[in-house]
């Protein structure tokens, strides 16, 4: 079948026309959207109108020359489909818009618009979804963001800046071009001096494990600042890790341009190599992590022990000193201590304990792991297994039910204010249609959430098999890890540990906050999260 298409470009003021400003071009951006609609349809654009200046809400159809020029063609069949960008641009009077869009259908157009689709008729459903998207189009500023962010990815797709403050590693340097205020507009330009010290920044990151502090450290001590003069703080380097920029590739929202070379600082694969580790250290990858970031060392737990009173990361330390070796008279040994990072480098109030002896906090949570360990050995696994199993498919049955409820309610709602609106179109309801609008859409919106938020929980409630093979899975970890413990290596204490525990918060006292990966924690301690004392 072949599909010819007629193209409607609207613009509703004079000041929207500016061909020297691409940001406000809303006329080209609407002729790429749907040129690119299109592409990606297999259709052909075989004619095109443009209204410059033509009010959607004040002017009349009768009154728009373009649109009549449409119908009329229409009427000969000389296309298929009429495409438009937003269905505003074919108006925005509630009472006479909807019909309009109506007649093209019903004279064998399909009506689409790049954003929402195709508008059908098929039912009284589809009929009365028309009425009110047009009830509601006098609720433009979402439909404004939507052309902005539109068009600052199109310009950004051709390696133009979409303005604010050069990225560190970038000038704003003059492009000769004007926007409609007579401003001249500005681009980038790589200034050597600061891509340099971003360099190193994804060098010691990437090549040699550095964190974001310690970088901030090292770019410090080496006497670099920031380009206001000040001393580089994590957040910043964070902030410049994450940049796409750096490879050369400006990026707006989902839009991405071509490789500039003139702005590339680092390679693409640095970059990516950047990311993957940013994401594997992140806490969100906590849960995921089967081995903790660090096995090397004496110690038991490996970054994920955690100041309670601030918040910070401990770190171990040793300090210059020697002691003697308790099991063996003739060695001597340092102090290990875990510290708080916060604390020590002055990025926090933190009252609490500067540091805690490594053996100590060591040993209360080995004893903790044993403890575990017995509990679970001593109940057979069918029960363990077969309590948690039950406990976990309640808490899902029980979501279910409260959503279902939750969603029946809001249905019931979204369909009292349709009524309201046949009653609007006829003259019969007391609510002003602007507030109508808004209370439809905000109903439709509560509607589809919560439908979302049904069909996650009506899945998570058919996984009954994977659930319970998950958990016996998780018991015979558990139970193999028990086996090894006592005899294990260091190292592999400290996977173990690592697998077991999500983290540590750690009080003054050596009062504990345990979180723990493992479901079964709940039932042979009786809590999800535990808290100890030395």
């Amino acid at each position: 079948m072949e599909n010819r298409v007629y193209c409607l470009y609207r613009v509703s003021t004079d000041k929207q026309v500016d061909y020297n400003d691409r940001s406000q071009a809303d006329i080209p951006m609407q002729r790429k959207a749907c040129h690119r609609f299109c592409d990606k349809k297999g259709w052909t654009i075989i004619h095109e109108e443009q209204e410059d200046g033509v009010s959607g809400h004040k002017v009349r159809a009768e009154n728009r020359d373009k649109l009549q020029i449409i119908q009329e063609h229409a009427k000969q069949g000389k296309f298929d489909i009429f495409l438009v960008f937003m269905f505003d641009r074919i108006g925005r009077i509630a009472d006479e818009t909807p019909f309009v869009v109506e007649w093209f259908v019903k004279n064998g157009i399909r009506v689409w618009s790049t954003q929402e689709g195709e508008q059908r008729f098929d039912n009284h459903t589809d009929k009365l979804t028309n009425y009110i998207r047009f009830w509601q189009a006098d609720g433009e500023s979402e439909k404004t963001s939507i052309r902005t962010k539109t068009a600052l990815g199109q310009l950004v797709e051709e390696g133009g800046f979409k303005g604010g403050m050069a990225p560190y590693g970038y000038d704003l340097v003059k492009s000769g071009r004007f926007n409609k205020k007579k401003h001249e507009l500005f681009e980038l330009s790589l200034n050597e001096t600061e891509a340099a010290v971003v360099r190193i920044i994804f060098e010691k990151y990437v090549q040699e494990g550095y964190g974001a502090q310690r970088i901030a450290t090292h770019l410090n001590k080496l006497g670099y600042r920031t380009r206001s003069g000040k001393m580089w703080h994590h957040a910043t380097i964070r902030g410049i890790i994450c940049n796409l920029t750096y490879t050369g590739v400006l990026r707006s929202g989902e839009s991405r341009s071509k490789l500039l070379p003139h702005l590339q600082i680092i390679s693409l694969e640095l970059f990516e190599a950047a990311q993957h580790i940013r994401t594997s250290r992140a806490n969100s990858a906590e849960a995921e992590r089967t081995v903790p970031r660090n096995i090397a060392g004496n110690s038991l737990l490996s970054g994920n022990v955690f100041c309670g009173h601030c918040g910070s990361r401990l770190n171990l330390t040793t300090n210059g000193k020697a002691y003697p070796c308790k099991e063996d008279s003739n060695r001597t040994v340092k102090r290990v201590r875990y510290i708080c990072y916060g604390k020590t480098r002055k990025q926090t109030e933190c009252d609490g304990q500067t540091g805690y002896t490594a053996h100590i906090l060591d040993g209360i949570i080995d004893k903790l792991v044993r403890q575990i360990f017995e509990r679970m050995k001593s109940v057979p696994k069918s029960e363990i297994v077969n309590i948690r199993y039950r406990e976990k498919m309640e808490e899902r049955k029980s979501l279910l039910q409260g959503i279902r409820a939750d969603y029946a309610k809001a249905a019931a709602d979204l369909d009292m204010l349709k009524s309201e609106v046949i009653k609007s179109l006829r003259g019969e309801s007391a609510f002003p249609k602007d507030l109508l609008g808004a209370m439809v859409a905000e109903s439709e919106t509560k509607c589809l959430e919560l439908q979302e938020q049904f069909e996650a929980a009506q899945a998570a409630c058919d996984e009954g098999k994977a659930v319970l093979a998950s958990l016996n899975a998780q018991y015979d970890d558990i139970i193999s890890w028990a086996d090894m413990y006592d005899t294990a290596s260091m190292e592999a204490k400290k996977m173990i540990v690592g697998c077991l525990i999500k983290w540590v918060e750690v009080y003054r006292d050596y009062k504990l906050h345990i979180d723990f990966n493992i479901d079964f924690v709940q039932f042979s301690m009786g809590l999800d999260v535990v808290t100890i004392a030395a």
